[in-house]
């Protein structure tokens, strides 16, 4: 896993900031753009791209890979995939752990799989198809769960792990949605860090959630909470500085609010790593 860049710290690119961005300059390092977005021939989200692309660093990361599920793997979206990438030149590609749809059918969720080792044995072979297919190594990203399978043999991070380690693989570490799962599961959030090797971590992202009463839905619609940044600095002190990016989909506010979350997440990686540093 050598050889990634240092992004630093970044946010996703989304249409209400385009104009400000372009108008630059911005305090953020890097951008972080949802590939289905630019998977289009020429208009206006293209020639944003192209032009932000010129400055910054950029990630893509898609929604719509379904690596979990038993569809056959999408040929013409990694088509599409591997031309966007060829072109953006991306620091990496990233998708979610995860299925999106089964039959033909779009669930347009992100839906969590069952941990077992015949589902894991399903999703290796697939992460080594689609890497084989772009050229590249991709990272998959752990997402936030309401419920658990009953016949799951494995725990996520288990699952995660094993998955990274067997399909050479990245991951790209959701601390917000670790938060969530372990809400929601009951199971200790620092348990699952402590089990993800730091050398397969290529990213984090962090992000706002909402608490229903009887379960937290990860959102992306506010600030991050004060107990996903303490996760963090957990996260900083057994990962290092690692490439951290704020996500925010809804209620998205001005660009000076989510910019003020990026600079928040460089602030505290910077503290959690001068506290590693005053403990060796």
């Amino acid at each position: 896993m050598s050889g990634l860049p240092d992004l630093g710290h970044g946010v996703g690119l989304r249409r209400e900031h385009f104009e400000r961005v372009l108008a630059g300059p911005t305090r953020v390092d890097w951008f972080e753009v949802i590939s289905e977005n630019f998977m289009v021939k020429g208009g206006r989200p293209l020639h944003v791209l192209e032009r932000v692309r010129c400055d910054y660093p950029v990630v893509l990361h898609g929604v719509s890979l379904s690596i979990g599920s038993t569809d056959p793997l999408d040929w013409d979206y990694l088509d599409r995939l591997r031309e966007l990438a060829s072109w953006v030149e991306p620091a990496w590609v990233s998708d979610h752990l995860c299925w999106t749809g089964v039959g033909g059918h779009n669930a347009h969720d992100l839906l969590p799989l069952p941990y077992t080792e015949e589902a894991l044995d399903h999703v290796v072979a697939r992460v080594g198809a689609v890497q084989e297919h772009l050229g590249r190594r991709i990272a998959l990203e752990n997402v936030s769960t309401y419920l658990s399978f009953a016949n799951s043999t494995l725990s996520e991070w288990e699952f995660l792990v094993q998955l990274a380690t067997r399909a050479d693989c990245g991951i790209l570490l959701d601390v917000n949605n670790v938060y969530v799962s372990a809400a929601n599961q009951g199971f200790d959030p620092r348990t699952y860090l402590e089990a993800v090797p730091p050398e397969r971590v290529w990213q984090v992202h962090l992000a706002g959630h909402t608490d229903r009463g009887s379960h937290l839905l990860d959102s992306h619609s506010r600030c991050v909470c004060e107990e996903v940044w303490e996760l963090y600095r957990f996260a900083t002190r057994r990962f290092g500085a690692v490439a951290s990016l704020v996500e925010w989909d809804e209620d998205i506010p001005e660009w000076d609010s989510l910019e003020a979350e990026s600079l928040r997440a460089r602030e505290v990686q910077r503290e959690a790593l001068a506290d590693s540093r005053m403990s060796d």
